[in-house]
């Protein structure tokens, strides 16, 4: 059974709801997104969802980098998600746009590198710090007895 369509996800016996920040860097740090590659990817991140069960929340494109925040089943590591961006991201930059190939070395698009951070949808790290620390009972609860001994 997996559901993904409200805030917390469920697949099988699990229950989720983590967003991750993604940083991906153009290799060499080359200024190569343009509007014609940009629509290129957000193209092809729209059928994340349906394919891999990865939705795509926010994208945004700086001149040699890209942040996207996400969020997917705990099925995947944050690792695959990024190579999988990455692959099939350029596969299609590649067949649509075969010009910028003309600015890099090797064929590659993407550097090796990238940055993850997970977010939580409920508050930042110091609401998570405290919700922590503060689990427990508040009050200490005598056990009941069936006689008095």
């Amino acid at each position: 059974m997996v559901d993904t369509t409200g805030d917390i996800w469920r697949w099988h016996h699990n229950v989720s709801e983590c967003y991750y920040h993604l940083q991906m860097t153009v290799k060499y740090r080359r200024n190569l997104f343009t509007e014609e590659i940009e629509q290129v990817i957000l193209e092809v991140m729209e059928g994340f969802k349906e394919r891999y069960e990865i939705e795509v929340h926010t994208v945004g494109f700086d001149k040699n980098h890209v942040h996207v925040l996400c969020r997917f089943l705990p099925k995947y590591s944050g690792g695959q998600v990024v190579r999988l961006m990455k692959s099939i991201t350029v596969r299609q930059v590649f067949r649509r746009v075969p010009s910028v190939k003309r600015w890099l070395w090797g064929g590659e698009f993407w550097s090796d590198g990238y940055y993850i951070a997970t977010v939580s949808g409920r508050g930042d790290k110091k609401v998570i710090e405290e919700y922590i620390k503060n689990q427990g009972r508040q009050e200490v609860v005598e056990q009941l007895r069936l006689f008095d001994l």
